[in-house]
């Protein structure tokens, strides 16, 4: 691991997203049901699993440091007909930023979504995923976190 010792504590943010495409009629179907399929609330599912994945993001990447999570939130919008866009925003106060664990966030809810919705399709496409912003540290990138 990259020793973090010598850097600031400073308050960090970052943003990630990830998009999961449906075959049209996959998406009128879930559009129709209220994003529900036969396991259950779709949306509710996936930001559970995001969320559990941002808190064990050190355990799944080998050299990301454990870090205390100060905030996470993952919301998940229709972005036209057939795009669920899915975005993971999470907050620390550490040495080190949390780019990704939102990433891990979002990707995770994206295969959650992918998991809850495969019994109707497996043309389903996820991605891509991509640091949106993130704030703290030595430099910022992109808009406000």
């Amino acid at each position: 691991m990259v020793d973090v010792s010598g850097k600031p504590v400073t308050a960090r943010e970052a943003v990630a997203q990830c998009r999961v495409r449906f075959p049209a009629a996959v998406a009128t179907q879930l559009r129709a049901s209220g994003l529900k399929s036969a396991k259950g609330g779709i949306v509710e599912t996936a930001v559970i699993a995001g969320t559990m994945a941002v808190k064990r993001t050190h355990e799944l990447i080998p050299f990301c440091h454990p870090l205390p999570i100060d905030g996470c939130r993952i919301a998940v919008d229709w972005d036209g007909a057939q795009t669920l866009d899915i975005r993971c925003s999470v907050k620390t106060t550490h040495r080190t930023g949390v780019e990704m664990e939102a990433l891990t966030g979002a990707t995770v809810a994206a295969l959650t979504v992918y998991d809850m919705c495969k019994a109707l399709s497996h043309a389903i496409v996820i991605g891509p995923a991509k640091l949106v912003s993130k704030r703290g540290g030595k430099r910022d990138i992109g808009g406000r976190a």
